[in-house]
């Protein structure tokens, strides 16, 4: 509420009678209306005061009007000051933002009801619309509603004919500010209410004093890093991915938004068959990387198999498809991953200790999204401290790291990057692509199928 107490000692001394804008009788339709003042007035002396430009002072002007501290008398829905000679007032204090008068919707539809009797059923079309609403909300009430309307109808009859419609201005504008018509912006929007007034005074209870005794406890005795060790955890951090952040360094071969080449995407795509060196060099920077990436995950399922030990990932994997899958498949998703995984004799049973299985199987009975975390995080674990390692170490990663693409910087002319806007093709429809997933999701399912140790083992005594 800052602002608006600014706002309003501006108000006040643009009022004064000595240096303030100079106000003077107007006749509105056959009406004279006293202390009108007009646009240009208001912005003259605003620029004048804060000795800035026209252009910022009409906005202050418009400021003015759309909190409601100044209102036109001829076009009431348009809230902007305009430099000209249309006819401003000021609003009464009463109907200033800081009374912190709730708009109400039993007032506002008192204010309707009263425009309709005067207007004889003669709305405006938004008003019409808010008060069939209202009349539908509030039909519980509404007899007392008309009452009132009557009954201040009645009352602003008996004013002088000037002072009523002054009286109807301030009023329309107020409600103007607050109830604007749909699809318009309102200076009073506020976001969620605090539930707590920071401006109140909180007494401290004993049982305060208490908690917060606690709470410094157990602060000290937990664990802490020091500066140092944080520094250099974020100066390793930022050594690491320097080369691989945007921002910081050239998208090789060029940025497609700028050179209008799209070879950047082409080689960076999911399931690409040769991926780039540096998409490969991030897949040894953590094994979250090399998971989240589909072209490493399938080079990783790859190793697993020549270790005869996919089972792992495998689990991580349809652990992820049960907690981002849909409702209605999580059912039968749990009892394919309890039979396949972790039933006893299971084709690919997986290896974790007694008391995370059977917290994993107590909560299969009844199935959710995260029944799974505690045996998805035991297998990533398993799988980071030791598999991780041995794959960064093994002929299959060094393969891909000599196999993998370096592209060279492109160096487009002006001249070249329009040819290249010419030129270019249009995308791949979103359903081509979810096909082609689709078709690779079952390929690699077939690639990562369980092995027969029996069967290979009689192969090969066969050969000998």
């Amino acid at each position: 509420m800052h602002c608006l107490k600014k706002l309003e000692t501006l108000v006040v001394e643009m009022q004064d009678q000595k240096n303030g804008v100079k106000g003077s009788e107007q006749k509105l339709n056959v009406t004279t209306i006293p202390h009108v003042i007009a646009g240009k007035d208001i912005i003259e002396w605003i620029a004048n005061k804060m000795k800035t430009t026209v252009e910022e002072a009409e906005s202050v002007g418009t400021m003015l009007v759309a909190f409601g501290y100044i209102y036109p008398l001829q076009n009431h829905k348009k809230l902007v000051m305009c430099r000209d000679n249309s006819l401003y007032r000021f609003q009464t204090p009463y109907f200033w933002p800081t009374q912190k008068w709730v708009a109400e919707d039993s007032d506002y539809a008192i204010y309707l009801t009263k425009r309709n009797i005067r207007k004889k059923g003669m709305l405006e079309p938004y008003e019409q619309v808010q008060y069939n609403h209202l009349n539908k909300w509030l039909n519980h009430k509404w007899d007392f509603i008309v009452m009132q309307a009557t009954e201040q109808y009645k009352a602003g009859k008996e004013r002088k004919k000037p002072d009523r419609v002054v009286f109807d201005c301030q009023e329309r504008a107020y409600w103007i500010v607050n109830r604007p018509p749909r699809r318009t912006h309102s200076a009073m929007d506020q976001g969620p209410q605090r539930l707590i007034d920071p401006n109140i005074e909180e007494k401290i209870t004993f049982d305060m004093y208490r908690r917060k005794n606690i709470f410094y406890q157990q602060a000290i005795m937990r664990s802490k890093v020091k500066s140092s060790v944080s520094l250099g955890a974020l100066v390793k951090y930022i050594t690491t991915y320097k080369n691989h952040d945007p921002f910081l360094a050239p998208c090789l071969p060029s940025n497609p938004w700028q050179s209008e080449n799209d070879a950047y995407w082409t080689l960076n795509m999911r399931r690409v068959d040769v991926p780039t060196k540096m998409r490969v060099e991030r897949w040894s920077f953590s094994f979250f990387e090399l998971l989240n990436d589909l072209r490493g995950r399938d080079d990783f399922k790859i190793f697993l198999k020549k270790e005869f030990s996919g089972e792992n990932l495998a689990f991580w994997e349809a652990a992820e498809e049960l907690k981002l899958g849909t409702a209605s498949s999580m059912s039968t998703k749990a009892e394919t991953i309890f039979k396949t995984f972790l039933a006893p004799g299971a084709p690919r049973w997986i290896n974790i200790d007694g008391r995370t299985m059977g917290l994993t199987v107590k909560g299969l009975e009844h199935p959710h999204r995260c029944v799974l975390e505690a045996a998805q995080t035991h297998v990533f674990l398993l799988m980071k401290k030791d598999t991780f390692f041995r794959y960064l170490k093994s002929p299959v990663y060094k393969d891909i790291q000599k196999k993998a693409l370096n592209p060279e910087p492109h160096n487009f002319s002006p001249a070249q990057v329009e040819q290249n806007a010419r030129n270019r093709s249009p995308g791949i429809h979103p359903i081509i692509l979810w096909k082609q997933e689709e078709e690779e999701k079952a390929k690699a399912a077939a690639a990562s199928a369980p092995v027969d140790v029996k069967a290979m083992m009689s192969k090969i005594d066969r050969k000998k």
